[in-house]
């Protein structure tokens, strides 16, 4: 069978049960027996192994346990609290709920991995507060759309997690990957916001007393204990990235119920089911994907596209950027999961074959699915800013822009020097 062919079919089937509406999960699942049937090798009894490999992985149960973790976090008060400190500390400067919107991204980022569950506590909150204070709707909706996809890159991340299983990866050394380039991001908005702010009318506040941000400070400890418990357990060896999950859901249902006394038993019946949905999602997710990457690699469909090339595999850093821009016109379309699920198996033997690192791979391969979050016209994320603000999506998408050209001049900037995250990692291992 040609391979071209194959390549062909899983092209021209992905794109069409996408196209009919189809979800993901079943399109990966029919796109993969398209395949089977093409290459002569259909068994549904191999196809339902598959399905269950997909989801037959310790290291995945990180997935439900981070999700449960980031689902009390918001249920608890921790998340909230979080937000409250950085706007005691800096919600006085001009324009300063734009820095308490970054500040809280980064630290909320440290503790639960999910850019939807941040963002949504980040809107919830702080959209109402800038529509009070005068703050132009749209580039405060992208600024915490945009703060929102710094979760995926900041450990305990779920995306790494996903991406590691798929491809084999070091989940630890994922994690350390994006320490750096998460916080160049948080970085890359606080100038955005600065240079934004020139266009804008806003006053500042009346900087509070020193004991009234300690207090808040005081009441954000045991939110601000979590990731280091988190990142040093694991650093040091005490768990593992799938225990640290367990660990990080145990914890903030321990201190939402006992410490900050938010959340009655009755409450819990809601955190789980909407942790439960989500779960499901992703976990349909990862068994169909393994349906169709299986047949990819029966299909050597790395080994094709590695064919086509081959004339880049002499040149990693052109091979990058050619891979990037592949991947952002991806992101347009496809959600981060999809991305991982579908794309990282074929790419990764391309990357490593051309000698790149696969860490470093792992880590500009999530970070560009993270932008797809805020690039239309697909956008989760702006979704989900759009719906809690009640606002148009046109005027989210046109407020995101300068933040997504920052965070594609940070991705280009980590294409010409790999070293700010190699270097980095090998420190820190």
């Amino acid at each position: 069978m040609n391979q071209g062919l194959t390549a062909v079919v899983f092209v021209v089937g992905m794109l069409l049960f996408m196209g009919v509406g189809m979800p993901m999960a079943f399109a990966l699942v029919l796109t993969g027996a398209s395949m089977a049937w093409v290459l002569d090798f259909w068994d549904t009894q191999l196809l339902a192994q598959n399905l269950v490999a997909g989801v037959d992985s310790f290291p995945l149960l990180a997935v439900p346990f981070f999700i449960l973790a980031g689902e009390l976090m918001n249920s608890g008060g921790i998340s909230r609290r979080i937000i409250v400190m950085a706007q005691a500390w800096v919600g006085h400067i001009r324009g300063g709920l734009g820095f308490v919107t970054i500040g809280a991204a980064i630290l909320m980022a440290s503790m639960s991995g999910s850019a939807l569950a941040d963002t949504a506590a980040l809107a919830t909150i702080l959209l109402p507060m800038m529509r009070a204070h005068g703050y132009p709707m749209g580039t405060s909706a992208g600024l915490i759309a945009s703060g929102g996809i710094i979760a995926p890159i900041i450990p305990p991340s779920m995306p790494f997690v996903i991406y590691g299983v798929t491809t084999n990866t070091s989940i630890s050394a994922l994690f350390l990957s994006g320490i750096v380039p998460g916080l160049m991001m948080g970085a890359g908005l606080i100038v955005a916001w600065k240079l934004q702010l020139r266009k804008m009318d806003l006053p500042a506040g009346i900087p509070l007393p020193l004991s009234t941000k300690l207090r808040e400070t005081g009441k954000a400890f045991w939110a601000l204990l979590m990731p280091i418990i988190i990142i040093g357990g694991m650093k040091t060896g005490v768990f593992t990235p799938t225990e640290a999950a367990v660990v990080a859901a145990f914890y903030a249902l321990v201190i939402a119920f006992f410490v900050h006394r938010e959340m009655q038993l009755t409450d819990l019946h809601g955190v789980l089911v909407r942790a439960a949905k989500t779960t499901a999602v992703v976990m349909f997710l990862c068994a169909g994907a393994q349906v169709a990457s299986y047949m990819i690699t029966l299909a050597d469909l790395p080994g094709t596209i590695s064919g086509w090339l081959g004339s880049l595999i002499e040149h990693p850093k052109l091979l990058m950027a050619v891979m990037m821009v592949a991947l952002v016109l991806i992101g347009t379309a496809l959600d981060l999961t999809p991305t991982i699920l579908i794309f990282a198996p074929v790419m990764l033997p391309i990357a490593v074959k051309a000698g790149i690192d696969p860490v470093y791979f792992g880590l500009m391969f999530v970070l560009n699915g993270a932008i797809g979050l805020i690039t239309p016209p697909v956008g989760t994320v702006l979704n989900v800013v759009a719906g809690v603000g009640r606002m148009r999506l046109d005027e989210v998408i046109k407020g995101v822009n300068p933040y997504l050209i920052t965070y594609c001049l940070i991705l280009t900037l980590l294409v010409i020097f790999p070293q700010i995250v190699t270097l980095p990692v090998a420190w820190m291992r």
